[in-house]
């Protein structure tokens, strides 16, 4: 049997997502964060593990297409140059992350050249790969992530973060983060030391505090069959679920860290991160924005605001605060 193709459309889905039950617990619990949709490989399909490779010196890196961390997809324009070396003006390379069932390449398609081209260095790394989960949002069939667990994914992106350091000499990094992308660096500042090596960190529609998707996660309980096959594919959505243990872990500690300055960028017609308002950290060091605040005709969605020109100059303002202009409504 083919591996079946679920296509999240750029646009709200919230109708489609609440039509039928069965339909809606799946969707919801998929955790959507980039701009395509997913292939669900049954348990047991044929798949071949990409095999993670081994962190490279420096010199290795200078040139290198695929960072060496076990990414399978390509670069986003833009991304990836190992022998960047920040400016005066930009000293703090930039790692993007993405978001569940999202990979490096199709997330970062817009917001990645625009930082180059403004002169910073750009790196993208994909984490939590699961064998057999693809997809086509981009008309091409790409492996996707953000799956696996996300402490584990946190210390992939820990040393991920340690090879741009240690390439680029900077002592610190910026990261951008959509959905899971913006709310799982938290966890690696909170708890794998990662404080010291960041300076700011910018959340698109961030699942910081656990979503219930529309409520559609407290009907888990009534399905476990569905819920647990869906989890054993996606041990990221059961983290992100609200109430999870992750979260309560999460919550043992301040939403934020001293000495790294964060900002939310959410949209009120988030239909995977609701409610939406869950997204915003609170702390001495945090900008939360509310993209209709700025664009009051935005109809950006929790995956359309990585695309969105307007959130994209919130986070370009975000990352250079004392250069920041007015951000235009788009």
């Amino acid at each position: 049997m083919g591996t079946p193709l679920l296509r999240f459309p750029a646009r709200p889905v919230r109708r489609r997502l609440l039509g039928t039950l069965g339909s809606a617990l799946l969707a919801g619990a998929l955790l959507a964060g980039g701009p395509a949709g997913a292939a669900y490989a049954a348990a047991g399909a044929d798949a071949t593990p990409t095999a993670s490779a081994p962190a490279a010196s420096p010199d290795q890196l200078a040139g290198a297409q695929l960072p060496p961390d076990g990414d399978s997809v390509a670069s986003p324009p833009g991304a990836n140059d190992w022998s960047c070396r920040p400016t005066a003006a930009h000293p703090d390379p930039v790692v993007l992350v993405h978001g569940t069932f999202a990979n490096r390449y199709e997330n970062w398609l817009a917001l990645s050249p625009l930082l180059k081209s403004k002169g910073y260095c750009v790196f993208a790394l994909d984490y939590g790969m699961v064998p057999g989960i693809t997809s086509s949002g981009s008309g091409l069939l790409l492996p996707v992530g953000g799956l696996g667990p996300i402490d584990e994914s946190a210390a992939q992106l820990g040393r991920f973060v340690d090879l741009v350091r240690t390439a680029t000499g900077a002592a610190k990094v910026d990261i951008v983060g959509h959905s899971q992308g913006g709310m799982l660096p938290n966890y690696y500042l909170k708890f794998l030391g990662g404080a010291a090596k960041v300076d700011k960190v910018v959340g698109l529609a961030p699942s910081n505090h656990g979503t219930t998707l529309d409520g559609i996660t407290n009907l888990a309980s009534y399905f476990p069959g569905v819920a647990d096959l869906i989890y054993t594919a996606c041990n990221a959505c059961r983290d992100q679920a609200m109430g999870s243990a992750f979260n309560r872990k999460m919550a043992t500690l301040p939403d934020t860290v001293p000495g790294v300055r964060y900002t939310v960028i959410s949209t009120v017609y988030d239909e995977v991160v609701t409610p939406y308002r869950t997204q915003f950290l609170s702390g001495p060091a945090v900008d939360n924005v509310v993209l209709q605040d700025r664009c009051p005709v935005s109809l950006a969605e929790h995956v359309a605001i990585a695309f969105s020109p307007t959130a994209l100059h919130l986070v370009t303002n975000a990352l250079d605060p004392e250069h920041a202009t007015p951000a235009y409504c788009g």
